[in-house]
Protein backbone atom coordinates (compact mmCIF):
# COMPACT_ATOMS: atom_id res chain seq x y z
CA UNK A 1 0.00 0.00 0.00
CA UNK A 2 1.18 3.49 -0.79
CA UNK A 3 0.72 6.60 1.36
CA UNK A 4 -2.58 7.63 -0.22
CA UNK A 5 -3.99 4.14 0.27
CA UNK A 6 -3.19 4.31 3.97
CA UNK A 7 -4.79 7.77 4.25
CA UNK A 8 -7.92 6.52 2.50
CA UNK A 9 -8.02 3.39 4.69
CA UNK A 10 -7.80 5.54 7.82
CA UNK A 11 -10.68 7.74 6.64
CA UNK A 12 -12.78 4.68 5.83
CA UNK A 13 -12.07 3.25 9.28
CA UNK A 14 -13.74 6.34 10.77
CA UNK A 15 -16.59 6.98 8.35
CA UNK A 16 -17.33 3.43 7.19
CA UNK A 17 -16.70 1.54 10.41
CA UNK A 18 -19.27 -0.38 12.43
CA UNK A 19 -22.61 1.41 12.17
CA UNK A 20 -24.15 2.97 15.28
CA UNK A 21 -27.31 4.49 13.81
CA UNK A 22 -28.86 5.61 10.54
CA UNK A 23 -30.07 9.10 9.62
CA UNK A 24 -32.25 9.27 6.48
CA UNK A 25 -31.04 5.77 5.60
CA UNK A 26 -27.42 6.95 5.83
CA UNK A 27 -25.34 4.89 8.22
CA UNK A 28 -23.37 6.78 10.87
CA UNK A 29 -20.32 4.94 12.22
CA UNK A 30 -19.82 4.42 15.93
CA UNK A 31 -16.45 6.22 15.77
CA UNK A 32 -18.08 9.33 14.33
CA UNK A 33 -20.78 9.24 16.99
CA UNK A 34 -18.19 8.93 19.76
CA UNK A 35 -16.15 11.87 18.43
CA UNK A 36 -19.28 14.05 18.40
CA UNK A 37 -20.30 12.86 21.86
CA UNK A 38 -16.82 13.40 23.26
CA UNK A 39 -16.57 16.87 21.75
CA UNK A 40 -19.88 18.06 23.23
CA UNK A 41 -19.05 16.43 26.58
CA UNK A 42 -15.66 18.16 26.55
CA UNK A 43 -17.24 21.59 26.10
CA UNK A 44 -19.60 20.90 29.03
CA UNK A 45 -16.81 19.67 31.26
CA UNK A 46 -14.53 22.55 30.30
CA UNK A 47 -17.26 25.03 31.22
CA UNK A 48 -17.44 23.64 34.78
CA UNK A 49 -14.64 25.12 36.94
CA UNK A 50 -12.54 22.50 38.68
CA UNK A 51 -12.99 19.69 36.17
CA UNK A 52 -11.36 20.06 32.75
CA UNK A 53 -10.56 17.68 29.93
CA UNK A 54 -8.08 15.37 31.72
CA UNK A 55 -10.59 14.69 34.49
CA UNK A 56 -13.32 13.79 32.01
CA UNK A 57 -10.89 11.65 29.99
CA UNK A 58 -9.77 9.84 33.13
CA UNK A 59 -13.33 9.03 34.16
CA UNK A 60 -14.49 8.18 30.64
CA UNK A 61 -11.63 5.84 29.71
CA UNK A 62 -12.47 2.87 31.99
CA UNK A 63 -16.16 3.25 31.17
CA UNK A 64 -15.47 3.28 27.43
CA UNK A 65 -13.26 0.21 27.71
CA UNK A 66 -15.94 -1.64 29.68
CA UNK A 67 -18.48 -0.78 26.94
CA UNK A 68 -16.35 -1.45 23.85
CA UNK A 69 -14.07 -4.14 25.27
CA UNK A 70 -10.51 -4.92 24.23
CA UNK A 71 -11.07 -5.84 20.58
CA UNK A 72 -9.07 -3.96 17.93
CA UNK A 73 -12.33 -2.40 16.69
CA UNK A 74 -12.59 -0.57 20.03
CA UNK A 75 -9.47 1.56 19.46
CA UNK A 76 -10.91 4.22 17.17
CA UNK A 77 -14.24 4.72 19.03
CA UNK A 78 -12.51 4.96 22.42
CA UNK A 79 -9.65 7.19 21.30
CA UNK A 80 -11.98 9.24 19.10
CA UNK A 81 -14.13 10.01 22.13
CA UNK A 82 -11.06 10.99 24.15
CA UNK A 83 -9.83 13.25 21.34
CA UNK A 84 -13.25 14.90 21.21
CA UNK A 85 -13.18 15.52 24.97
CA UNK A 86 -9.66 16.95 24.76
CA UNK A 87 -10.58 19.41 22.03
CA UNK A 88 -13.99 20.36 23.41
CA UNK A 89 -12.70 21.06 26.92
CA UNK A 90 -10.19 23.57 25.57
CA UNK A 91 -12.84 25.89 24.15
CA UNK A 92 -15.29 25.19 26.99
CA UNK A 93 -12.88 26.57 29.58
CA UNK A 94 -13.25 30.06 28.11
CA UNK A 95 -16.95 30.27 29.06
CA UNK A 96 -16.65 30.76 32.86
CA UNK A 97 -13.37 32.67 32.40
CA UNK A 98 -15.13 35.34 30.34
CA UNK A 99 -18.55 35.39 31.99
CA UNK A 100 -17.63 34.97 35.66
CA UNK A 101 -13.87 35.56 35.96
CA UNK A 102 -13.53 31.89 36.94
CA UNK A 103 -11.21 29.81 34.71
CA UNK A 104 -12.83 26.53 33.72
CA UNK A 105 -9.39 25.02 33.14
CA UNK A 106 -5.91 26.18 34.28
CA UNK A 107 -4.89 27.18 30.77
CA UNK A 108 -7.87 29.55 30.50
CA UNK A 109 -6.70 31.63 33.45
CA UNK A 110 -5.05 34.16 31.15
CA UNK A 111 -8.39 34.50 29.33
CA UNK A 112 -9.89 36.05 32.46
CA UNK A 113 -7.47 38.99 32.30
CA UNK A 114 -9.15 40.50 29.25
CA UNK A 115 -12.24 38.37 28.72
CA UNK A 116 -13.91 39.30 32.00
CA UNK A 117 -13.25 43.06 31.59
CA UNK A 118 -14.89 42.77 28.16
CA UNK A 119 -17.90 41.12 29.81
CA UNK A 120 -18.04 43.92 32.37
CA UNK A 121 -18.26 46.37 29.47
CA UNK A 122 -21.19 44.43 28.03
CA UNK A 123 -19.12 42.65 25.36
CA UNK A 124 -19.35 39.07 26.66
CA UNK A 125 -20.81 37.71 23.41
CA UNK A 126 -18.04 39.30 21.39
CA UNK A 127 -15.40 37.95 23.78
CA UNK A 128 -16.87 34.44 23.48
CA UNK A 129 -16.85 34.67 19.69
CA UNK A 130 -13.23 35.86 19.74
CA UNK A 131 -12.32 32.94 22.00
CA UNK A 132 -14.07 30.47 19.72
CA UNK A 133 -12.57 31.84 16.49
CA UNK A 134 -9.07 31.92 17.98
CA UNK A 135 -9.39 28.46 19.50
CA UNK A 136 -10.63 26.85 16.29
CA UNK A 137 -7.91 28.57 14.24
CA UNK A 138 -5.07 27.52 16.55
CA UNK A 139 -6.41 23.97 16.81
CA UNK A 140 -6.63 23.55 13.04
CA UNK A 141 -3.10 24.89 12.54
CA UNK A 142 -1.60 22.48 15.07
CA UNK A 143 -3.41 19.50 13.52
CA UNK A 144 -1.93 20.31 10.12
CA UNK A 145 1.53 20.51 11.70
CA UNK A 146 0.89 17.17 13.43
CA UNK A 147 0.10 15.37 10.19
CA UNK A 148 3.20 16.80 8.52
CA UNK A 149 5.69 16.42 11.37
CA UNK A 150 4.72 13.22 13.23
CA UNK A 151 5.41 10.77 10.37
CA UNK A 152 8.61 12.62 9.44
CA UNK A 153 9.91 12.57 13.02
CA UNK A 154 8.97 8.91 13.48
CA UNK A 155 10.73 7.85 10.28
CA UNK A 156 13.77 9.90 11.29
CA UNK A 157 13.92 8.21 14.68
CA UNK A 158 13.41 4.75 13.20
CA UNK A 159 16.11 5.26 10.59
CA UNK A 160 18.85 6.81 12.72
CA UNK A 161 18.28 5.73 16.33
CA UNK A 162 19.30 2.30 17.54
CA UNK A 163 18.52 0.79 20.96
CA UNK A 164 21.17 2.77 22.92
CA UNK A 165 20.01 6.03 21.32
CA UNK A 166 16.33 5.26 22.05
CA UNK A 167 17.21 4.53 25.67
CA UNK A 168 19.09 7.81 25.96
CA UNK A 169 16.17 9.63 24.30
CA UNK A 170 13.81 8.34 26.98
CA UNK A 171 16.22 9.55 29.65
CA UNK A 172 16.38 12.94 27.94
CA UNK A 173 12.57 13.15 27.87
CA UNK A 174 12.27 12.34 31.57
CA UNK A 175 14.99 14.87 32.43
CA UNK A 176 13.27 17.55 30.38
CA UNK A 177 9.89 16.88 32.00
CA UNK A 178 11.41 16.88 35.48
CA UNK A 179 13.23 20.16 34.89
CA UNK A 180 10.39 21.93 33.07
CA UNK A 181 7.20 21.07 34.97
CA UNK A 182 8.22 19.67 38.33
CA UNK A 183 7.78 22.92 40.27
CA UNK A 184 11.57 22.94 40.66
CA UNK A 185 14.28 20.68 39.32
CA UNK A 186 14.63 18.92 42.67
CA UNK A 187 10.91 18.33 43.04
CA UNK A 188 10.66 17.24 39.43
CA UNK A 189 13.44 14.68 39.86
CA UNK A 190 11.84 13.38 43.06
CA UNK A 191 8.47 12.98 41.30
CA UNK A 192 10.16 11.25 38.37
CA UNK A 193 12.04 8.92 40.71
CA UNK A 194 8.84 8.03 42.55
CA UNK A 195 7.16 7.25 39.23
CA UNK A 196 10.00 4.96 38.15
CA UNK A 197 9.96 3.28 41.55
CA UNK A 198 6.20 2.65 41.41
CA UNK A 199 6.52 1.27 37.88
CA UNK A 200 9.16 -1.22 39.09
CA UNK A 201 6.93 -2.87 41.69
CA UNK A 202 6.03 -6.43 40.75
CA UNK A 203 7.48 -6.16 37.23
CA UNK A 204 10.65 -7.14 35.43
CA UNK A 205 12.13 -10.25 33.87
CA UNK A 206 12.98 -11.97 37.13
CA UNK A 207 11.29 -15.17 38.27
CA UNK A 208 9.88 -13.48 41.37
CA UNK A 209 8.08 -10.14 41.89
CA UNK A 210 10.22 -7.14 42.67
CA UNK A 211 9.65 -4.75 45.57
CA UNK A 212 6.45 -6.53 46.61
CA UNK A 213 7.49 -6.71 50.31
CA UNK A 214 5.96 -10.19 50.45
CA UNK A 215 2.45 -8.83 49.85
CA UNK A 216 0.45 -10.93 47.39
CA UNK A 217 -1.51 -7.86 46.26
CA UNK A 218 1.71 -6.28 44.95
CA UNK A 219 2.88 -9.32 42.98
CA UNK A 220 1.13 -8.03 39.83
CA UNK A 221 2.36 -4.48 40.33
CA UNK A 222 0.27 -1.34 40.31
CA UNK A 223 -2.27 -1.19 37.46
CA UNK A 224 -1.55 1.86 35.36
CA UNK A 225 -5.12 3.16 35.76
CA UNK A 226 -4.84 3.22 39.57
CA UNK A 227 -1.64 5.25 39.59
CA UNK A 228 -2.63 7.71 36.86
CA UNK A 229 -6.19 8.29 38.08
CA UNK A 230 -5.12 8.29 41.72
CA UNK A 231 -2.36 10.88 41.41
CA UNK A 232 -4.04 13.12 38.83
CA UNK A 233 -7.76 12.92 39.65
CA UNK A 234 -8.22 11.63 43.20
CA UNK A 235 -5.30 13.70 44.47
CA UNK A 236 -6.77 16.75 42.74
CA UNK A 237 -10.18 16.12 44.31
CA UNK A 238 -8.64 15.85 47.79
CA UNK A 239 -6.72 19.08 47.24
CA UNK A 240 -9.74 21.02 46.00
CA UNK A 241 -11.82 19.80 48.94
CA UNK A 242 -9.30 21.22 51.38
CA UNK A 243 -9.23 24.50 49.45
CA UNK A 244 -13.01 24.78 49.66
CA UNK A 245 -12.93 24.13 53.38
CA UNK A 246 -10.22 26.76 53.86
CA UNK A 247 -11.82 29.44 51.73
CA UNK A 248 -15.60 29.60 51.66
CA UNK A 249 -15.44 32.55 49.32
CA UNK A 250 -14.74 30.14 46.49
CA UNK A 251 -18.42 29.20 46.53
CA UNK A 252 -19.57 32.66 45.50
CA UNK A 253 -20.39 33.33 41.85
CA UNK A 254 -20.24 36.86 40.42
CA UNK A 255 -23.53 38.24 39.14
CA UNK A 256 -23.53 38.59 35.33
CA UNK A 257 -23.68 42.12 33.93
CA UNK A 258 -26.31 42.97 31.29
CA UNK A 259 -24.78 42.44 27.88
CA UNK A 260 -25.20 44.14 24.53
CA UNK A 261 -27.21 42.16 21.99
CA UNK A 262 -24.88 42.56 19.01
CA UNK A 263 -21.64 40.72 19.60
CA UNK A 264 -20.83 39.54 16.10
CA UNK A 265 -17.32 39.54 14.70
CA UNK A 266 -16.91 41.39 11.41
CA UNK A 267 -14.35 40.44 8.79
CA UNK A 268 -12.38 43.51 9.81
CA UNK A 269 -12.29 42.22 13.40
CA UNK A 270 -11.08 38.82 12.22
CA UNK A 271 -8.36 40.32 10.01
CA UNK A 272 -7.16 42.45 12.90
CA UNK A 273 -6.89 39.38 15.13
CA UNK A 274 -5.22 37.06 12.62
CA UNK A 275 -1.60 38.21 13.27
CA UNK A 276 -1.85 37.59 17.01
CA UNK A 277 -3.68 34.30 16.42
CA UNK A 278 -1.01 33.13 13.98
CA UNK A 279 1.80 34.06 16.37
CA UNK A 280 0.17 32.32 19.34
CA UNK A 281 -0.66 29.25 17.23
CA UNK A 282 3.01 28.85 16.36
CA UNK A 283 4.00 29.31 20.02
CA UNK A 284 1.43 26.76 21.21
CA UNK A 285 2.40 24.25 18.54
CA UNK A 286 6.10 24.44 19.40
CA UNK A 287 5.43 24.12 23.13
CA UNK A 288 2.88 21.35 22.61
CA UNK A 289 5.42 19.30 20.67
CA UNK A 290 7.73 19.29 23.72
CA UNK A 291 6.91 16.42 26.08
CA UNK A 292 5.29 17.20 29.39
CA UNK A 293 4.85 20.98 29.25
CA UNK A 294 1.22 21.42 28.23
CA UNK A 295 -1.16 24.24 27.39
CA UNK A 296 -0.88 26.38 30.54
CA UNK A 297 2.64 27.52 29.70
CA UNK A 298 1.65 28.00 26.06
CA UNK A 299 -1.22 30.29 27.09
CA UNK A 300 1.08 32.32 29.35
CA UNK A 301 3.79 32.77 26.70
CA UNK A 302 1.25 33.54 23.99
CA UNK A 303 -0.38 36.19 26.15
CA UNK A 304 2.85 37.85 27.29
CA UNK A 305 4.20 37.86 23.71
CA UNK A 306 1.06 39.57 22.43
CA UNK A 307 1.13 42.01 25.32
CA UNK A 308 4.69 43.04 24.48
CA UNK A 309 3.79 43.31 20.79
CA UNK A 310 0.69 45.46 21.24
CA UNK A 311 1.73 47.48 24.30
CA UNK A 312 0.74 51.16 24.10
CA UNK A 313 -0.63 50.76 20.55
CA UNK A 314 -3.34 53.26 19.70
CA UNK A 315 -6.88 52.02 19.20
CA UNK A 316 -6.36 48.91 21.33
CA UNK A 317 -7.41 48.72 25.00
CA UNK A 318 -4.58 48.11 27.41
CA UNK A 319 -3.92 44.44 28.12
CA UNK A 320 -5.69 43.46 31.32
CA UNK A 321 -8.39 46.05 30.67
CA UNK A 322 -10.37 44.20 27.99
CA UNK A 323 -8.10 43.88 24.95
CA UNK A 324 -9.55 41.48 22.34
CA UNK A 325 -5.98 40.57 21.36
CA UNK A 326 -5.41 39.22 24.88
CA UNK A 327 -8.33 36.80 24.58
CA UNK A 328 -7.27 35.76 21.07
CA UNK A 329 -3.63 35.20 22.05
CA UNK A 330 -4.50 32.99 25.02
CA UNK A 331 -7.12 30.84 23.30
CA UNK A 332 -5.08 30.35 20.11
CA UNK A 333 -2.02 29.30 22.12
CA UNK A 334 -3.72 26.81 24.47
CA UNK A 335 -5.83 25.28 21.68
CA UNK A 336 -2.88 24.76 19.35
CA UNK A 337 -1.33 22.47 21.96
CA UNK A 338 -4.05 19.82 21.49
CA UNK A 339 -2.78 18.75 18.08
CA UNK A 340 0.92 19.30 18.68
CA UNK A 341 0.99 17.20 21.84
CA UNK A 342 0.18 14.18 19.66
CA UNK A 343 3.51 14.59 17.84
CA UNK A 344 5.64 13.03 20.63
CA UNK A 345 2.82 10.56 21.37
CA UNK A 346 2.58 9.07 17.88
CA UNK A 347 6.20 9.47 16.80
CA UNK A 348 8.01 8.62 20.05
CA UNK A 349 5.40 7.11 22.37
CA UNK A 350 6.04 9.90 24.91
CA UNK A 351 3.09 11.82 26.42
CA UNK A 352 2.91 15.45 25.34
CA UNK A 353 0.76 16.57 28.27
CA UNK A 354 -1.78 15.25 30.77
CA UNK A 355 -4.47 14.72 28.14
CA UNK A 356 -2.06 12.72 25.98
CA UNK A 357 -1.39 10.45 28.96
CA UNK A 358 -4.88 9.03 28.67
CA UNK A 359 -4.56 8.46 24.93
CA UNK A 360 -1.47 6.33 25.56
CA UNK A 361 -3.28 4.65 28.45
CA UNK A 362 -6.15 3.78 26.10
CA UNK A 363 -3.77 2.32 23.52
CA UNK A 364 -1.95 0.23 26.14
CA UNK A 365 -5.19 -0.97 27.76
CA UNK A 366 -6.87 -2.10 24.53
CA UNK A 367 -3.80 -3.29 22.65
CA UNK A 368 -3.20 -3.52 18.93
CA UNK A 369 -1.66 -0.05 18.74
CA UNK A 370 1.71 0.85 20.25
CA UNK A 371 2.49 4.58 19.80
CA UNK A 372 6.07 5.02 18.65
CA UNK A 373 8.29 5.14 15.57
CA UNK A 374 7.06 1.75 14.28
CA UNK A 375 3.56 3.16 13.76
CA UNK A 376 4.65 5.04 10.63
CA UNK A 377 6.45 2.13 8.99
CA UNK A 378 5.13 2.13 5.42
CA UNK A 379 4.88 -1.33 3.90
CA UNK A 380 3.96 -2.03 0.30
CA UNK A 381 3.77 -5.82 0.37
CA UNK A 382 1.45 -5.98 3.40
CA UNK A 383 -0.79 -3.73 5.47
CA UNK A 384 0.47 -2.03 8.62
CA UNK A 385 -2.72 -1.86 10.76
CA UNK A 386 -1.15 0.60 13.21
CA UNK A 387 -0.60 3.09 10.38
CA UNK A 388 -4.25 2.77 9.38
CA UNK A 389 -5.24 3.55 12.97
CA UNK A 390 -2.88 6.56 13.03
CA UNK A 391 -4.54 8.06 9.97
CA UNK A 392 -7.88 7.21 11.53
CA UNK A 393 -6.89 9.29 14.55
CA UNK A 394 -5.88 12.16 12.25
CA UNK A 395 -9.33 11.91 10.69
CA UNK A 396 -10.98 12.02 14.12
CA UNK A 397 -9.05 15.17 14.95
CA UNK A 398 -10.19 16.91 11.79
CA UNK A 399 -13.78 15.82 12.43
CA UNK A 400 -13.51 17.44 15.87
CA UNK A 401 -12.11 20.55 14.17
CA UNK A 402 -15.08 20.64 11.81
CA UNK A 403 -17.42 20.37 14.80
CA UNK A 404 -15.54 23.20 16.46
CA UNK A 405 -15.97 25.48 13.45
CA UNK A 406 -19.67 24.65 12.99
CA UNK A 407 -21.48 23.92 16.26
CA UNK A 408 -18.76 24.50 18.83
CA UNK A 409 -19.28 28.24 19.18
CA UNK A 410 -23.07 27.96 19.46
CA UNK A 411 -22.85 25.20 22.05
CA UNK A 412 -20.20 26.90 24.19
CA UNK A 413 -22.15 30.18 24.35
CA UNK A 414 -25.16 28.36 25.79
CA UNK A 415 -23.35 26.85 28.80
CA UNK A 416 -22.76 29.85 31.03
CA UNK A 417 -25.14 28.48 33.65
CA UNK A 418 -22.86 25.50 34.39
CA UNK A 419 -20.49 27.73 36.36
CA UNK A 420 -23.15 27.88 39.08
CA UNK A 421 -22.80 24.16 39.88
CA UNK A 422 -21.47 24.08 43.49
CA UNK A 423 -18.02 22.52 43.52
CA UNK A 424 -18.57 20.97 46.96
CA UNK A 425 -21.35 18.86 45.44
CA UNK A 426 -19.51 18.08 42.25
CA UNK A 427 -16.22 16.81 43.67
CA UNK A 428 -17.66 13.86 45.65
CA UNK A 429 -19.46 12.75 42.49
CA UNK A 430 -16.16 12.89 40.58
CA UNK A 431 -14.48 10.83 43.30
CA UNK A 432 -17.18 8.14 43.34
CA UNK A 433 -17.34 7.91 39.54
CA UNK A 434 -13.54 7.64 39.32
CA UNK A 435 -13.36 4.80 41.85
CA UNK A 436 -16.27 3.05 40.15
CA UNK A 437 -14.59 3.36 36.76
CA UNK A 438 -11.36 1.87 38.13
CA UNK A 439 -13.22 -1.03 39.72
CA UNK A 440 -15.19 -1.72 36.53
CA UNK A 441 -11.95 -2.06 34.59
CA UNK A 442 -10.30 -4.32 37.21
CA UNK A 443 -12.83 -5.78 39.69
CA UNK A 444 -10.51 -6.24 42.67
CA UNK A 445 -10.79 -4.45 45.98
CA UNK A 446 -7.04 -3.88 45.89
CA UNK A 447 -7.36 -1.43 43.01
CA UNK A 448 -9.60 0.82 45.12
CA UNK A 449 -6.98 0.95 47.87
CA UNK A 450 -4.21 1.52 45.32
CA UNK A 451 -6.15 4.40 43.77
CA UNK A 452 -6.82 6.02 47.15
CA UNK A 453 -3.18 5.55 48.13
CA UNK A 454 -1.95 7.22 44.97
CA UNK A 455 -4.58 9.90 45.60
CA UNK A 456 -2.97 10.64 48.95
CA UNK A 457 0.40 10.79 47.19
CA UNK A 458 -0.98 13.23 44.61
CA UNK A 459 -2.50 15.32 47.38
CA UNK A 460 0.84 15.48 49.17
CA UNK A 461 2.58 16.51 45.95
CA UNK A 462 0.20 19.42 45.52
CA UNK A 463 0.69 20.52 49.12
CA UNK A 464 4.41 20.96 48.50
CA UNK A 465 3.85 22.53 45.03
CA UNK A 466 5.17 19.45 43.22
CA UNK A 467 3.61 18.74 39.84
CA UNK A 468 2.24 15.18 39.57
CA UNK A 469 2.84 15.09 35.81
CA UNK A 470 6.52 13.94 36.01
CA UNK A 471 5.37 11.06 38.23
CA UNK A 472 2.70 9.99 35.73
CA UNK A 473 4.98 10.22 32.69
CA UNK A 474 7.78 8.36 34.50
CA UNK A 475 5.32 5.62 35.52
CA UNK A 476 4.16 5.22 31.91
CA UNK A 477 7.67 5.27 30.44
CA UNK A 478 9.31 3.24 33.23
CA UNK A 479 8.63 -0.15 31.70
CA UNK A 480 9.60 1.02 28.24
CA UNK A 481 12.85 2.51 29.57
CA UNK A 482 13.78 -0.72 31.31
CA UNK A 483 12.97 -2.88 28.29
CA UNK A 484 14.96 -0.58 26.00
CA UNK A 485 17.93 -0.56 28.38
CA UNK A 486 17.89 -4.36 28.70
CA UNK A 487 17.74 -4.83 24.93
CA UNK A 488 20.49 -2.28 24.35
CA UNK A 489 22.67 -3.96 26.98
CA UNK A 490 22.19 -7.33 25.29
CA UNK A 491 22.65 -5.97 21.77
CA UNK A 492 25.98 -4.34 22.67
CA UNK A 493 27.36 -7.59 24.08
CA UNK A 494 26.86 -6.68 27.73
CA UNK A 495 28.62 -3.31 27.51
CA UNK A 496 27.71 -1.41 30.72
CA UNK A 497 28.79 1.87 29.11
CA UNK A 498 26.58 1.59 26.04
CA UNK A 499 25.07 5.03 26.75
CA UNK A 500 28.49 6.64 26.49
CA UNK A 501 30.17 4.60 23.76
CA UNK A 502 27.58 5.54 21.12
CA UNK A 503 28.04 9.21 20.08
CA UNK A 504 24.38 10.14 19.66
CA UNK A 505 23.37 8.37 22.87
CA UNK A 506 26.18 10.14 24.71
CA UNK A 507 24.98 13.46 23.28
CA UNK A 508 21.46 12.79 24.59
CA UNK A 509 22.82 11.92 28.04
CA UNK A 510 24.98 15.05 28.08
CA UNK A 511 21.97 17.12 27.05
CA UNK A 512 19.97 15.58 29.90
CA UNK A 513 22.64 16.61 32.40
CA UNK A 514 22.81 20.08 30.84
CA UNK A 515 19.03 20.55 31.12
CA UNK A 516 19.09 19.61 34.81
CA UNK A 517 22.11 21.88 35.42
CA UNK A 518 20.46 24.85 33.68
CA UNK A 519 17.26 24.23 35.63
CA UNK A 520 19.15 24.24 38.93
CA UNK A 521 20.99 27.45 38.04
CA UNK A 522 17.75 29.13 36.94
CA UNK A 523 16.05 28.09 40.17
CA UNK A 524 18.84 29.59 42.26
CA UNK A 525 18.69 32.79 40.25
Amino acid sequence: MDVWSYIWAGMLAVFAGPEALAVFDIGISITLVMVIFGFLLGIVVGAIPGLGGPTAMAIALPILISVFGFAPDALLPVMGCLIGIMKGATIGGAVPAILFNTPGTPDSYMTTLDGYPMAQRGQAKKALRIAHFSSASGDTFSDVVLIVCAPFLALLVEAHLDLPEKTALLILSLSFVAAAVGGSVGKGLIATGLGLLAASVGTGEDFYPRLSLGAAALNRGFPIATSVLGVLIVGGVFHQMTQIAADRMRQSVPTPIPQETNGRLTWADRRALMPVIARSAVIGTVIGALPGIGSTLAASIGYTTAKARYAMRKGIPEFGQGAPQGVAATEAANSSVSGANMIPVLSLGIPGNTAAVFLILAAESIGGFAPGPSVFRFTTDSVNPELVIAFGLFTCMFVANLLNWTIGGIFMRSLGFLVRVPKQRLLPVVLVVTLTAVYVQDPRMEVIWFTLGFGVLGFGMRLVSMSPLPFVIAFILGGRLEDSARQAFAATGGDPWFLLTHPLAAAFVALSVLIVFIGVRSGRA
